[in-house]
């Protein structure tokens, strides 16, 4: 009885410790679980999500074209796939797609007209209709002002006639390089020039200022370095 009384005060108090440290140790193995676990589970994407494409596969009439995203200027028609029509526009000289657009205030735009930098592009199904070399020689010679016009630098101009559909505009064609263009003339907006190519089975419809044909070979070497530039492998 001596001898239990004695033990008995020291396994009272050893007893609760026991508990105690593989308690602690369990706590922390759950928490290391759980650290583990949401290490393992958290998500490991940035707020921007994936980066998208800077150029998409789009085929119009059949023809593949490889676009730059930037470029296109209609969000609608951002998307790889076929399209009937799709709208493009590149910074001049440098053939770069343009930036975010800058913001003009509404005040700004009635006292400044502001300069046109770059050139426009639709790309459309042409859906056999008349070829534009078809059209430069069949339907416009209709149209034209008979006076003879002598080239200036390579460049030949020759007016439509007032009665005609194409009253208001020009036509320009060179040989080398090869350019063909209708361009309005200056008025109360600048005259703005039209050259069309085709390429399989889409319609490639450049637009550009007319002030630029001082310039006419570098601006043809431009539309044929696009021309090049966007057209996907060859099937």
């Amino acid at each position: 009885m001596t001898m239990f009384s004695a033990t008995s005060p020291r396994s009272s108090r050893t007893h609760p410790r026991a508990h105690v440290v593989p308690m602690v140790l369990g706590g922390i193995a759950a928490v290391g679980a759980v650290v583990l676990v949401a290490y393992l589970l958290w998500p490991t994407w940035g707020s921007g999500g994936a980066n998208a494409p800077d150029r998409l596969p789009v085929s119009v009439g059949g023809t593949l074209f490889n676009l730059p995203v930037t470029a296109i200027r209609m969000k609608i028609q951002r998307h790889s796939g076929p399209q009937e029509r799709i709208d493009l526009d590149f910074l001049y000289p440098s053939l770069e797609p343009p930036g975010a657009p800058k913001h003009v205030t509404a005040d700004a735009v009635e006292t400044t007209m502001q300069p046109i930098d770059r050139i426009f592009l639709s790309i459309s199904a042409h859906h056999d209709a008349l070829a534009p070399e078809q059209r430069t020689a069949t339907i416009y010679p209709r149209y034209l002002d008979q006076a003879a016009a002598m080239p200036q630098d390579g460049l030949t101009m020759r007016m439509f006639r007032a009665e005609t559909p194409y009253g208001s505009e020009d036509l320009y064609t060179a040989a080398t390089p090869a350019l063909t263009a209708r361009c309005t003339r200056d008025a109360a907006t600048p005259g703005m020039c039209l050259s069309e190519r085709r390429v399989g089975g889409a319609d490639l419809t450049f637009r550009f200022p007319r002030s630029w044909l001082s310039q006419w070979r570098d601006v043809a070497e431009a539309l044929d370095r696009l021309t090049a530039q966007l057209r996907g492998p060859k099937g």
